[in-house]
């Protein structure tokens, strides 16, 4: 057929042409663009889709954010339905204030912007000594993110419109001292009660069950005596450290790496510097800075005349609070460890040499260069094991996205079997003998942890795994680690036999009863003390408050703290649930002492409250009036 194709081009060219433009005439490009626009949407505002594509990308990029401010956190914690959630509601948030923006006309000058840039610790860090932006470095600090300055620059400005879609509701918040005085007297309030708690375990021994009556339990709660659905299951596992393994390297390879990467390999030079340090910060005044500007050279003239008293000299001037307690000494460093006229300085002395007076944005320094620190460049035999290990971790993170494609393929491909892509790629072929659809409450050991994943137990337990006996598709399960798994036996959820359960049963019964004999009685009291207060037998008073409310459920501190006080003591009824049944008996209000006689600091707190309640009640209008609807966590899922 190709041979065809190949001889008869012109024809094929004019079957094509005739088959595509009638399909531009009735669908026209944008049905084309419609077509190729594959990305499955997560979410929608204002008609505007959010996509699967677009919310992998932003939880990929959050995942390494939080990887690189806190490289020891546990990135498994992250690879959640709720974590993706969390993402989702961010990008949604983002496009509804993006969204707002633009309806609200909301503008931001030319003036905001440069300022908001110029606040940006990243571009302040590249301006030259004369203030100016170092233009080359900005640019490429922004390629490094894939953004121009144009593209950055029109971000910054959407972000800044933004913001003040919020900031007009939240600044207008009126935060009065009647208002907060009101609020937080009520909130922080104390008040004296008794407590008689009724509580199941007393109640546990009086429950002696039939065997009908545990018979009747059973039947009518079997869905608490199920065995879980369970599967047999072989697997196979393709990760980093099995790729790594077995990439095998050359001597040449590594003798090459160290000869091409020796100036890296012997480090950078170092070098030994005292200073005396002079204050003089940017926001001193000129007159200020001048009079620091003598004093340091007055003192640079006394280092020159007596060089051996440097150190003399930096303990007595020097207010560098981390060095001049010890002469001046600031150890040795590297380039880029020092503000940039300081290490300027410091690398074009000599052994011994005293520098001219040098300013920087901390002040006036006098620098004397103590020592020299040149690279040494290591034996090949030394660094042989450690070149030999970065190779094979630069080499395996390529190697791993090709193997990975094939792994994939592979298992989809031969999809009645494992063992060609054991054969393949030599892993090892895993089994488990009962796994569980549900994971379990408990976790899993740390071996098996990705087994617990959502998406390989959603795989394993579909339709095509258990009726088919197909492979699951390779899932990724964590980064750089691909699973693929097959169901060799199925066992479907069952209800237990009433004989291997009894013992259970009858602890599930003796429980829900007692439970119940407890709110009973707790309700049958709270209705006689309410008729009858003085016939009220109730333990000693207590002072409760949502401040100190660590020793009573929240229940209970918020019933008692609720409950309305006339001329006497109001009586209310708690249910506990498997804690049992409380009556609370509310005597009186104790006088509150929270507030000190300056409430400024209660006020700014209420203020910051008041505001972020106004503006969450506003952004949940705004999702409404912008159409907001996202995917499910099951649905995000699949």
């Amino acid at each position: 057929m190709f041979d065809f194709v190949r001889q008869h081009t012109k024809i094929m060219q004019f079957l094509l042409f005739l088959l595509i433009f009638p399909s531009f005439v009735l669908f026209g490009i944008d049905g084309y663009n419609r077509f190729l626009d594959k990305g499955e949407a997560v979410a929608s505002v204002d008609g505007q889709k959010i996509t699967q594509a677009e919310l992998d990308n932003a939880h990929r990029n959050e995942v390494e954010r939080m990887r690189a401010s806190m490289p020891n956190i546990d990135s498994k914690m992250f690879d959640s339905p709720m974590a993706k959630l969390g993402t989702l509601e961010r990008l949604v948030r983002d496009k509804v204030m993006r969204v707002a923006a633009e309806h609200l006309n909301l503008q931001v000058s030319d003036q905001r912007l440069a300022n908001a840039l110029a606040q940006n610790p990243a571009i302040a860090s590249l301006r030259k000594p004369d203030g100016s932006l170092d233009i080359d470095k900005y640019k490429d600090l922004l390629a490094a993110q894939g953004l121009t300055p144009e593209s950055f620059e029109a971000q910054m400005r959407n972000d800044l419109a933004s913001q003040q879609v919020l900031s007009g509701v939240s600044n207008s918040v009126i935060n009065s001292s009647s208002l907060v005085e009101s609020t937080l007297n009520a909130y922080y309030e104390k008040r004296v009660v008794q407590i008689a708690k009724f509580s199941p375990s007393d109640f546990l021994s009086s429950v002696k069950p039939t065997s009908e009556e545990l018979n009747a339990y059973y039947q009518s709660h079997s869905a608490l005596f199920q065995s879980p659905e369970q599967a047999s299951i072989e697997y196979v596992v393709l990760d980093l450290p099995t790729v790594q393994k077995s990439i095998i390297l050359s001597e040449s390879d590594v003798k090459t790496y160290f000869e091409q990467n020796q100036a890296k390999l012997a480090g950078l030079e170092q070098r030994r510097a005292s200073h005396i340090l002079f204050n003089a910060p940017k926001d001193m005044s000129s007159s200020e800075k001048e009079k620091v500007k003598a004093k340091a050279l007055e003192v640079l003239l006394q280092v020159r005349k007596s060089p051996d008293q440097f150190a003399a000299l930096a303990k007595q001037y020097s207010q560098d609070p981390g060095s001049a307690s010890k002469g001046g000494d600031l150890e040795f460093f590297s380039r880029g460890a020092m503000v940039k006229p300081f290490e300027d300085v410091a690398f074009s002395l000599s052994k011994g040499q005293i520098g001219d007076l040098v300013e920087s944005d901390f002040g006036f320094h006098i620098i004397k260069l103590v020592d020299i620190k040149l690279p040494q460049m290591p034996s090949f035999e030394s660094t042989k094991a450690s070149i030999e290990a970065d190779l094979k971790k630069q080499q395996s993170q390529k190697k791993f996205a090709e193997v990975a494609e094939q792994f994939t393929n592979l298992v989809y491909e031969q999809s009645d079997s494992l063992k060609p892509v054991v054969e393949k790629f030599k892993l090892p072929l895993g089994s488990i003998e009962s796994l569980n659809k549900t994971p379990s409450s408990n976790g899993a050991t740390s071996q098996l942890a990705w087994m617990q994943n959502p998406k390989f137990l959603s795989a394993v337990f579909s339709v095509d795994s258990i009726e088919k006996k197909h492979n699951t598709e390779a899932i990724e399960v964590a980064p750089n680690t691909l699973v693929a798994a097959r169901i060799r036996e199925y066992r479907p959820a069952k209800t237990k036999d009433f004989a291997l359960v009894k013992e259970q049963v009858e602890q599930f019964y003796k429980r829900e009863k007692s439970q119940s004999l407890a709110k009973k009685q707790g309700e049958e009291k709270l209705a006689s003390w309410k008729v009858n207060p003085d016939s009220a037998s109730l333990p000693s008073s207590i002072v409760i408050s949502r401040e100190k409310a660590k020793d009573w459920p929240q229940k209970v501190v918020e019933a008692a703290l609720r409950a309305p006080l006339k001329e006497s003591a109001a009586f209310v009824g708690v249910d506990l649930g498997a804690e049992g049944y409380a009556v609370i008996k509310v005597i009186k209000v104790e006088p509150n002492d929270v507030f000190s006689s300056d409430r400024s600091r209660e006020k700014a707190q209420f203020g910051q409250w008041l505001a972020q309640t106004e503006s969450l009640a506003y952004y949940a209008y705004l999702k409404d009036q912008y159409k907001v609807s996202t995917k499910s966590l099951a649905v995000m899922e699949k």
